[in-house]
């Protein structure tokens, strides 16, 4: 150990000493680690953005959606109860009734077509839903006697109201009419988005009654089950198998799951592609390094003569020699790493690249440490020539140089 930090300062002096030279040949190094930890960490923030994308598509990672119909209409007035008694059977912390309803409701003297969804209130953490203004239910929603209603910016604008502080409601219109209370407004997700609005589906089998009392009206209910990625396979048989049971014969069961294993891959192979590439930079850059190394191993014969003539071995002489490159490609390393977590901390990259994100991930450790290792590897196999010039060399010779 002493003799690795006394060759680490010995290096470190060498750098001092000829810091000009070693400055100039290291800024290629510098800025490749740079480029490459960068491109590595707005790498995973695209990552980041394009996972909540899909889940508030399809749901989080691994969601199971359960499809089921009773083998007779009256049977499938039973699906939900049969759904959520699996959930609770399991365990399972997030689930989540999902009904599409063609609604039309009436503001002012109005009226206009809208897409409703039924579901429960684990759904907006399921589907990262982002309410802009107001918020999404709370647990006890279902209970109220004015139901709540969150809905889009179309929606709102439907009705005519322009904010949550004119307390927006909308009628949903026929023999018994029923009021909601708009709580919660969502961004459009496109320009052109229809209105779109969310109601608990217990509060709408409240006011308004079961929506799957008339099949030929109505799409079936789903149920979706966030689980965790290891045990999807198999939750996806146990549904299958215990919700026909509960259904009783001739109910048919759908289970799919929105697995993305395939991104993990991809994600994978687009980091080594980068690294591949920064790598191949930094090599280039690594190239002046070598030339000022040889330069100076020249210039520095006669002390590598005196050292050997004092018995300085040949494998100390080359440890010495190519530390120097290492530790000056470490260093540069360091500043190019140092140079993307300012930036990417820093500036709204969020905004620049047309991007929101939900859980903005911190700057990836695993992109500096890539970094540094790369200009670690790099500055050996920079200091590799000179240190083997420096071994060849004959202490006699050296000292009359």
């Amino acid at each position: 150990m002493t003799g690795v930090l006394g060759a680490l300062v010995e290096a470190w002096d060498e750098l001092r000493m000829h810091k000009l030279r070693v400055l100039l040949s290291l800024v290629g190094v510098a800025v490749s680690v740079a480029a490459m930890t960068a491109v590595l960490a707005v790498g995973q923030m695209t990552a980041q953005a394009q996972s909540e994308l899909m889940d508030r598509d399809s749901g989080r990672q691994t969601t199971l959606t359960v499809n089921a119909y009773g083998a007779t209409p009256g049977a499938t007035a039973g699906v939900v109860p049969a759904m959520r008694a699996l959930a609770e059977r399991y365990e399972v912390d997030h689930s989540s009734v999902v009904q599409w309803l063609p609604s039309r409701f009436r503001a002012g003297g109005a009226t206009f077509d809208a897409e409703l969804r039924l579901v429960d209130q684990p759904y907006g953490t399921m589907h990262r839903v982002a309410v802009e203004d107001g918020a999404w239910f709370a647990l006890g929603d279902e209970e109220r006697l004015a139901p709540a209603i969150v809905v889009n910016e179309s929606f709102l604008a439907a009705l005519g109201a322009p904010g949550l502080e004119a307390h927006p409601t909308a009628t949903l219109p026929g023999a018994d009419p029923v009021t909601f209370v708009v709580t919660g407004v969502m961004a459009n997700r496109w320009p052109e988005e229809m209105p779109t609005a969310f109601v608990l589906y217990d509060s709408w089998t409240r006011v308004a009654g079961a929506p799957d009392a008339d099949p030929a009206m109505f799409a079936p209910p789903q149920m979706e089950l966030w689980v965790p990625p290891g045990v999807a396979e198999l939750g996806m048989e146990t549904v299958r198998r215990d919700l026909s049971a509960a259904l009783g014969e001739g109910a048919t069961v759908d289970v799919y799951s929105n697995d993305l294993s395939g991104q993990d891959a991809f994600d994978d192979t687009f980091r080594l592609v980068v690294l591949g590439i920064g790598t191949l930079v930094l090599m280039l850059g690594a190239l002046s390094l070598v030339n000022i190394s040889l330069v100076t191993v020249r210039q520095r014969i006669r002390e590598i003569g005196i050292r050997r003539s004092f018995g300085a071995t040949s494998g100390r002489v080359f440890f010495s020699i190519m530390l120097e490159s290492v530790v000056a490609t470490v260093v540069a390393g360091a500043v190019g790493v140092g140079l993307p977590i300012a930036v990417v901390e820093n500036l709204p990259l969020e905004q620049l690249l047309g991007f929101s994100l939900q859980d903005a991930p911190p700057f990836p450790l695993s992109a500096a440490l890539s970094g540094l290792a790369a200009a670690a590897g790099v500055g050996a196999l920079a200091g590799l020539l000179p240190a083997v010039v420096a071994v060849r060399v004959r202490p006699i010779d050296a000292i009359r140089y």
